[in-house]
């Protein structure tokens, strides 16, 4: 009877155990290396297993990628998107995009756990949007889907008693997609309350995180689409032989006019013709009571400066437009995009992050937005005209300097009044 079921189920259990082996192995056996083909696929995919991995971005941004963080806007690529003019101009740095629609302050903050000695005297370029800073915070379902335990455990293994720390994990802790491992979740909860992790939790950590990695190792130069990198391709081919602001200028003018000929808010024919035009009545006036003040994003948002500051990382801040004509439209109020203006500068300028690409005023522009809050052609070269010199020429030495306060309700929910009494 013992032989019958070990011809059945050896197999199996010897196959787990060689698995559980490999993944615990201190030996890579050639897995884990990305080719500059796959980096620069990666680069641009927007794919959500490229935000989890560590691999592929980590191996990119030791080589002359930066990181673009941010959210949906990146996936407007035309002619002048970031990615494309770096490609055809041979810039000194390629764009590695790192978000999409729904990632936020806190998924970054956790992007940033497995890439931090490609943050450490780097640089990085950060793209904000007032549509993050609203009462709810971060969607619950939009953390989950960009989750990662290998990030999680990577912050735990070299986490410390601070305040980013206690605030990220308490954050964390509201996230129903972190609490499916009962151990890790014990760990998050020994972090919020600002004690260390036993010794059994440290070992189970430094374990769980070394499986993930070697899983990471294994899996990370495996498929990824090519559908934007034929997108950037395709795209490179549109533009001038050489950089000239006159000729980019004039392409954008040129394209823009041409896909937005259908209708009165200068977005692209496509987007409203599919999005918008079907829903014109329910659209109307229905920003008008919408607020970008007052939102746990805030505080999110401190995660992400507090870990420039802990790696010295040289970052520009970019603010970008809405579309003012959508903006009239839909009844969205001017005081909520200058109120947002206000306090996000406050809580940059005060803690010593100074470079900062102001654009929120420039949506009433031709050609300036692709749709209601995204790039377009235009949009896009006055990002570059303000990010390509950063990047490429040498930027002095940053001195900042965190304000825990950030971290604060009062600070989550302070008015124009209240914002004077911080940093």
């Amino acid at each position: 009877m013992w032989k019958r079921l070990f011809r059945i189920f050896g197999p199996v259990i010897l196959a787990g155990v060689i698995v559980f082996l490999l993944l615990i192995s201190p030996y890579h056996f050639g897995f884990g290396h990305t080719t500059p083909e796959i980096q620069k696929r990666a680069a641009v995919s927007l794919a959500p297993r490229v935000l989890k991995e560590k691999q592929i971005k980590s191996q990119a941004l030791s080589h002359n990628y930066v990181p673009f963080f941010g959210s949906s806007e990146w996936e407007r690529i035309d002619p002048m998107h970031p990615s494309v003019l770096a490609q055809k101009y041979h810039r000194n740095y390629r764009p590695f995009l790192l978000g999409s629609r729904g990632t936020q302050s806190l998924t970054q903050f956790f992007v940033m756990q497995n890439i931090t000695k490609d943050l450490r005297n780097k640089k990085a370029v950060i793209s904000l949007s007032p549509q993050w800073f609203v009462k709810g915070g971060t969607r619950k379902d939009a953390f989950g889907f960009y989750y990662s335990q290998l990030q999680t455990t990577d912050w735990l293994s070299h986490e410390h008693n601070s305040a980013m720390n206690r605030y990220a994990a308490k954050r964390l802790l509201t996230m129903p997609s972190a609490t499916s491992d009962k151990i890790l979740l014990a760990a998050i909860q020994r972090v919020a309350a600002g004690k260390p992790l036993t010794g059994f939790e440290k070992s189970y950590v430094n374990l769980r995180h070394k499986m993930l990695t070697r899983e990471d190792l294994f899996f990370c130069s495996l498929y990824i689409k090519k559908n934007n990198e034929l997108r950037v391709n395709k795209e490179a081919k549109k533009l001038p032989k050489t950089d000239n602001q006159a000729k980019l200028n004039a392409l954008a003018e040129r394209l823009g006019k041409a896909d937005t000929s259908n209708n009165r808010f200068r977005i692209s024919n496509k987007f409203y013709a599919t999005r918008v035009s079907h829903h014109l009545r329910a659209l109307k006036g229905f920003q008008s009571n919408l607020s970008y003040l007052r939102s746990p994003e805030y505080s999110d948002f401190e995660l992400l400066l507090n870990m420039l500051a802990k790696y010295h990382t040289k970052a520009i801040f970019v603010l970008p437009p809405i579309n003012q004509r959508w903006q009239k439209f839909t009844g969205l109020p001017q005081s909520s995009i200058n109120d947002f203006d206000t306090k996000i500068k406050h809580q940059l300028h005060s803690q010593g992050f100074n470079n900062i690409l102001d654009l929120s005023h420039d949506g009433n522009k031709p050609y300036f937005m692709a749709d209601t809050i995204h790039y377009g052609w235009k949009g896009w070269l006055a990002f570059d005209k303000g990010v390509n010199p950063f990047l490429s020429k040498p930027q002095p030495a940053v001195h900042y300097h965190i304000n825990p306060r950030y971290y604060s309700k009062g600070w989550q929910n302070a008015g124009l009044k209240q914002i004077k009494n911080y940093g």
